[in-house]
């Protein structure tokens, strides 16, 4: 416990003081717990039966150091000095609370609401170094309602602003060191780890917490080491061989690499001596390559009695740590420290002969101790020359109140009271008058560092992330590798350089693992294992259509729309765009029979104006034969519209450019069947038949036909026309660019009138096929409508069972064959006769059959 008041006199230097007490407990030469006077010479004995950590030494020091330097600083406390007291407790709360009434009454008597010493005031108290001995002081400080500030990291149940409204912490919220690890260990992607802890109610709290945090965070615990808290070293000796390695066995932790370590003082010296004893006991070391992960506890505080333990075991071991920063003068000051036997303080005295290993008043097996040795001489584990993160913490926890005070004082002085000319400064009456200025502190200390409380009294700040390199000579290096700092801007709150880790020398600097199973790669997905952890699991490839392109994915999902996955389903492809175009073979093959075809019709067109005027184009009706062939011409370069990318016009104009010409030529099959049937009717005597005979009722009926199917189309495109549209569904691997019909009713509306048309032509052909003329054609146009059904009875059951640029391939191919069925029957016989058989092609012909038939 540290209390600005008489001076420890370890120093020339004299700390006499004049107004102010600062006091606190500090554990610095105890086990376990802090339970030592080390004003109480009858205690002395007590002190060495303990095993002692001369390392906390360094609290006092630092303590003793930002008195000094804020003594010698006239701007921030004028006229006012600062004193401390340093008081140790025991491991029971009994001494602490003694303690306490020690400073709130005075040294010689405890009276309870009196203060003996009226020279000095008490204004905070500086501790204590655990959460349960500050929650000790806490609990009669709150009663004063006396100002402390705790430098230890307290349990988020302890650290209640509500209950302990006087209690200031210069550490932050433990609850930021656990997000911290969890932050570490997912950044690793560790997710099968050891828990160790006290096996006491201190260490079941923490284990609580984390194990939540762990949880919620998808991180298994494998095992949890209790370590039985015990005073002497001896005990730890008998508990580790009557339990047979039970309480800890890293020999048995074999699949687990990493563990995070509750490393308060008593976990660490616990774990430190069990992992002796098991080393001592077995040939092969099992601790070796575990990876450690340590609480903001931590340092390397190594017992007086372990002097030969082996720090390699913790090589490349992580931690989180109290911010801290290089304080300047301070390792001037501990450069220039001294201690002459003649000096008194016992605190002093202690952790002097320990950490040297010698005695002032010399024995025979042991050197006396000079005073003028060096700290720079001792171990780390022992002693460290640079500030440590509670040391630092004490620092600024001595500033914060120094500038309280100040601020107080600041306020106080505007409103003094004038007596007869005289100014009187009142004095500091109550020390609950200091907590409107202890909270609102905020200042930035000689490191550079802000320091200010928030609205609970816990400092706002982060943690650093700290790698441990140990080296033979037992000395140590502290790694700054980065920091978890919530009040950074979002996206830096966790930083960290992985380059300059070192791992331990197993690892040879490869990232080491710590997984319940391999990691599932992309393309699988983790299937839980049933009665086992969370982080165990099978992987089970993703099935079809789904991908996963990460590690350890819970579940697979589907690419956008317009992705597919890739074979190894590991990653989205883009979908290639599916349509006919003229650039592949099949809009090739289909675009040269169209022209084709359309040369081949052209032709024949040319052949019939050629020869026009002879018998067989005259015969069967020449106009007829025009329209019937332009309108093919037509209808096959009209294919062409359903070649290429879809666009709106494309759309709007295939289907029923199609269906319109398509049924021009229909119309004109018809009306030469009609015209064929009335001529033989209208030669029988009598007959009224013969008025309908001419080219006005071939005309009419193309024209007439036609109209419905333009008034069909017409409808179609005026209430739901089609349009390009993308299908993203239908292929896995590519975006079908179509023309959605819109109505597909009004589609097959014209496929139904133009099978109408057909069955129709069909019929009067039949009935006409065996009328006595040379050159009839009932009978071709009976074969040609025989093809025709054939073609479009096929393509509707081909249409709907095809998908993309085949359905429409299935569409030309339907037009051309129906079309060249309709050129080649009709038309080849007389292209031949003409061609190749000219004898034929006669007036006298055409009467002798006529005599003949008749």
């Amino acid at each position: 416990m540290c209390t600005l008041d008489d001076p420890v006199h370890i120093q020339h230097e004299d700390y006499q003081p004049r107004n102010f007490i600062i006091g606190g407990i500090a554990s610095l030469l105890s086990f376990f717990s802090d339970n030592v006077i080390f004003s109480d010479p009858p205690k002395m004995k007590q002190i060495e039966e303990l095993v002692a950590v001369p390392k906390n030494y360094q609290h006092v020091l630092s303590l003793m150091f930002t008195v000094k330097e804020i003594n010698e600083n006239s701007e921030i406390l004028p006229n006012i000095t600062l004193g401390f007291h340093i008081y140790e407790n025991y491991l029971d709360a009994k001494m602490t609370y003694q303690n306490m009434l020690n400073l709130l009454c005075c040294q010689e008597r405890i009276v309870p609401n009196y203060n003996c010493d009226t020279g000095k005031k008490m204004i905070t108290v500086i501790g204590g170094m655990d959460w349960e001995t500050s929650l000790h002081i806490a609990t009669i400080l709150g009663i004063y309602k006396t100002p402390q500030v705790t430098y230890s990291l307290l349990a988020p149940t302890v650290s209640d602003k509500t209950k302990l409204p006087f209690l200031y912490q210069m550490v932050p919220s433990e609850d930021y060191q656990y997000d911290g690890i969890v932050q570490l260990l997912q950044h690793f992607q560790w997710n099968w780890i050891g828990l160790i802890v006290t096996d006491d109610d201190k260490g079941e709290t923490s284990l609580q917490h984390l194990i939540a945090k762990l949880s919620q965070n998808g991180i298994c615990t494998a095992l949890t080491y209790r370590i039985p808290v015990m005073k002497y070293f001896a005990d730890m000796v008998n508990n580790f061989y009557l339990t047979k390695g039970e309480t800890f066995s890293l020999s048995k932790a074999s699949a687990v690499n990493v563990f995070v370590v509750n490393a308060d003082i008593q976990t660490m010296l616990g774990l430190s001596c069990y992992i002796g004893l098991e080393r001592f006991g077995e040939m092969n070391a099992t601790d070796v390559g575990k990876v450690w992960i340590m609480t903001a506890h931590w340092s390397f505080e190594v017992q007086v009695l372990q002097r030969d333990f082996e720090i390699d075991v913790f090589h490349g071991a992580l931690s989180l740590a109290i911010h801290s920063s290089e304080v300047i003068g301070f390792q001037h000051f501990l450069h220039d420290l001294k201690l002459h036997s003649t000096q008194t303080d016992s605190l002093a005295r202690v952790f002097w002969e320990k950490a040297f290993g010698c005695l002032f008043q010399g024995g025979d097996n042991e050197a006396g101790c000079t005073g003028e040795e060096q700290l720079e001489s001792l171990p780390g584990p022992l002693f460290e020359m640079s500030m440590t993160g509670q040391s630092y913490s004490i620092y600024n926890a001595v500033y914060a109140v120094a500038h309280a005070l100040h601020a107080m004082s600041s306020c106080r002085s505007n409103h003094r009271a004038v007596v007869e000319g005289n100014t009187m400064e009142p004095e500091i009456l109550h020390t609950w008058q200091l907590h409107p200025f202890l909270q609102r502190v905020a200042f930035n200390n000689s490191a550079g560092d802000t320091i200010a409380f928030d609205e609970d009294g816990v400092l706002a700040a982060g943690f650093d992330i700290i790698n441990w390199v140990t080296f033979p000579n037992k000395s140590f290096l502290r790694v700054k590798l980065g920091r978890m700092d919530p009040q950074a801007p979002l996206g830096r709150e966790f930083t960290i350089n992985e380059d300059i880790i070192m791992w331990h020398m197993v690892h040879n600097q490869v990232l080491p693992l710590s997984v319940c199973n391999d990691n599932c790669h992309p393309g699988y997905r983790r299937s839980k294992r049933e009665g086992e952890p969370f982080c165990c699991y099978d992987c089970v490839l993703c099935p079809e259509g789904k991908i996963s392109d990460k590690k350890d994915m819970d579940d697979c999902f589907k690419c956008q729309e317009a992705w597919y996955p890739n074979p190894n389903q590991t990653g989205c492809l883009p979908k290639n765009l599916h349509f006919l175009s003229f650039d592949e073979p099949l809009g090739i093959i289909l675009a040269v029979m169209a022209l084709a075809l359309s040369a081949t019709t052209a032709l024949v067109l040319k052949i019939f104006i050629k020869h026009q005027n002879t018998p067989i184009i005259k015969a069967n009706n020449r106009n007829l034969s025009y329209a019937l062939l332009v309108s093919l011409l037509l209808c096959f370069l009209c294919s062409l519209i359903f070649i290429g990318r879809p666009q709106l016009l494309t759309c709007h104009l295939r289907q029923p450019a199609f269906g319109i010409v398509f049924s021009v030529a229909l119309s004109s099959v018809l009306a030469k069947t009609l015209t064929v049937v009335l001529a033989f009717m209208a030669t029988k005597p009598g007959s009224k038949m013969r008025k309908w005979v001419g080219k006005r009722f071939s005309y009419s009926i193309i024209l007439g036909c036609s109209l419905i199917q333009k008034i069909i189309c017409t409808v179609w495109l005026c209430a739901d026309p089609p349009f390009p549209e993308l299908d993203m569904q239908s292929l896995p691997a590519e975006v079908i660019v179509e023309c959605n019909e819109g109505s597909a009713n009004m589609f097959y509306y014209i496929l139904g009138y133009m099978g109408l048309l057909a069955l129709i032509s069909f019929s009067v052909a039949f009935f006409a096929r065996k009328l006595p003329d040379t050159f009839n054609e009932a009978k071709f146009i009976t074969f040609s409508m025989l093809v025709f059904f054939s073609v479009w009875v096929s393509f509707v059951a081909t249409y709907l069972s095809t998908k993309g640029k085949y359905m429409v391939a299935v569409e030309i191919f339907s037009i051309l064959a129906s079309g060249a069925g309709l050129l080649g029957c009709i038309f080849s016989p007389k292209v031949y006769i003409m061609l190749l058989r000219p004898e034929l092609n006669r007036k006298e012909q055409l009467i002798r059959s006529n005599k003949i038939t008749t």
